[in-house]
């Protein structure tokens, strides 16, 4: 019986880790997407430490796909931002789209990954 009961509290715990997390990647994607609505990319750093610090925590259950898949979305932006950065040295309009696109993308990541962790589903891999 006490393994049914950790078992659980570890499900409830590393999905509030998981709603947590989601909720600070929201914040900075859409603080990206938002013209004038900057958010602190240090909530997005806290969010991928946290990930980090407790994807171990979440291992050989459904929800290590979901660590997976928020430190994924942000190592992908990261290098994507980096990558496009000099467009805005160069030239703002093209540097405005990319980064809106990467914005974009980036949001479509976090909401379909709280989808899934709300409805108790794995993210593919």
């Amino acid at each position: 019986m006490s393994t049914v009961i950790d078992s659980d509290e570890r499900e409830r715990s590393l999905k509030t880790v998981g709603t947590v997390s989601y909720l600070l990647h929201l914040i900075v994607a859409v603080g990206a997407v938002l013209p004038g609505v900057q958010a602190s990319v240090a909530l997005l750093i806290v969010a991928f430490i946290i990930d980090m610090v407790k994807k171990d925590e979440a291992a050989g259950t459904w929800q290590a796909s979901h660590f997976s898949w928020r430190i994924r979305s942000v190592l992908w932006a990261g290098g994507l931002y980096i990558l496009t950065s000099w467009l805005w040295l160069l030239f703002f309009i093209p540097g405005w789209i990319a980064w809106g696109l990467i914005s974009i993308w980036f949001l479509y990541r976090i909401v379909r990954g709280w989808l899934n962790l709300n409805g108790n589903q794995p993210m593919p891999s």
